[in-house]
């Protein structure tokens, strides 16, 4: 089966094809980052705007790409909610067009489902039941427990700040380009992760996440420091201190809800000492169990091909409901 993902809900316009939920046929994305990196952030109605011309290239690129035509496509996917409102009007209306003049079946996606079926991307083996996943991206921090397809329960979410727009905070602080996440990561790998002593907000108090503290000591340091601030090492503490937040409380819900893997996604599962530290943690627990993250970066940050294998999954979970056009209204929030 094939389906076509539209992936509209921030600054990135993508389109992929993706076969049975797993095979990528195509993945073509569209970048805003150029533009938003004026700004130091994403400004909405601006992301909007661009998204408009670039729509129907981006499509008819991976439609090619793919090497289909909209008339072999099975479905559509596209992501209906959370995200800027402005930006996922032009992916919906896009697809309710497209499956209004081909008789399409319409498949409304979760952003964040959409991150989670990123690790079924590209893979060849089998997932096992019940998973633990950490959602951590810009906008977005999940503890999801899966017990199968289409059974989902959050078991916390962020209370303030997501550790991507941590990320992206402090690395302004410290004069670094937008998006701040890759920066720190790059900034780190030169500094000591123990030169500077940052709070672990909420690492041992249940599974919800709050960063807006350790932003502000952080904040706090930097005025102490003043000349005297080593940029590096504190990158390294700062990224430290979050991850070691992220991967403690991924490893507490796995064992007790006894899960049989842990997955990262989201833009922050590209981290690569969040992935160290989480590794680290489950070899020391002893616990038998599968680690997986996306098989490619590109999973990681926004892209259609995660919305089109969500697509997949949701629509093999009962296909009667998208036997027909229906009319999809973006929505912003969860």
């Amino acid at each position: 089966m094939l389906i076509l993902g539209i992936e509209t809900s921030c600054d990135e316009t993508a389109a992929a094809v993706v076969e049975n939920g797993q095979i990528v046929r195509s993945n073509i994305i569209a970048s805003q980052i150029d533009l938003h990196r004026k700004t130091g952030g994403v400004v909405p109605e601006v992301a909007a705007r661009e998204h408009v011309p670039q729509i129907l290239p981006v499509i008819d690129e991976a439609l090619t790409e793919a090497g289909v035509t909209i008339n072999e496509i099975d479905g559509i996917a596209v992501t209906q909610r959370p995200g800027l409102i402005s930006s996922l009007l032009v992916g919906t209306s896009t697809a309710n067009t497209l499956a209004l003049i081909g008789k399409k079946p319409l498949i409304p996606i979760n952003h964040i489902e959409g991150h989670i079926y990123a690790n079924w991307l590209d893979l060849e083996d089998e997932i096992k039941f019940p998973m633990m996943v950490l959602t951590v991206s810009g906008g977005h921090n999940e503890l999801v427990l899966i017990k199968n397809h289409g059974d989902l329960q959050i078991l916390g979410s962020t209370r303030d700040d997501a550790a991507g727009e941590a990320f992206d905070k402090v690395a302004r602080l410290l004069g670094l380009p937008y998006p701040g996440g890759p920066e720190i990561s790059r900034l780190a790998e030169d500094g000591d992760k123990e030169r500077y002593e940052l709070p672990r907000a909420m690492i041992r108090d249940g599974y919800d996440f709050s960063f807006s503290g350790l932003k502000s000591a952080t904040f706090r340091l930097i005025q102490e420091e003043g000349e005297q601030l080593n940029h590096a090492d504190l990158a390294a503490s700062f990224q430290e201190a979050v991850c070691d937040v992220l991967s403690a409380k991924l490893l507490r819900a796995a064992e007790e809800f006894s899960a049989q893997e842990i997955h990262l996604a989201g833009g922050v599962s590209a981290n690569k000492r969040l992935r160290e530290l989480t590794h680290k943690r489950l070899m020391a627990s002893g616990l038998n169990i599968g680690f997986r993250y996306p098989q490619k970066s590109v999973y990681c940050t926004d892209n259609a091909a995660m919305i089109a294998g969500a697509g997949y999954f949701e629509y093999q979970k009962k296909p009667e409901s998208f036997a027909t056009w229906q009319n999809i209204e973006a929505e912003a929030c969860l």
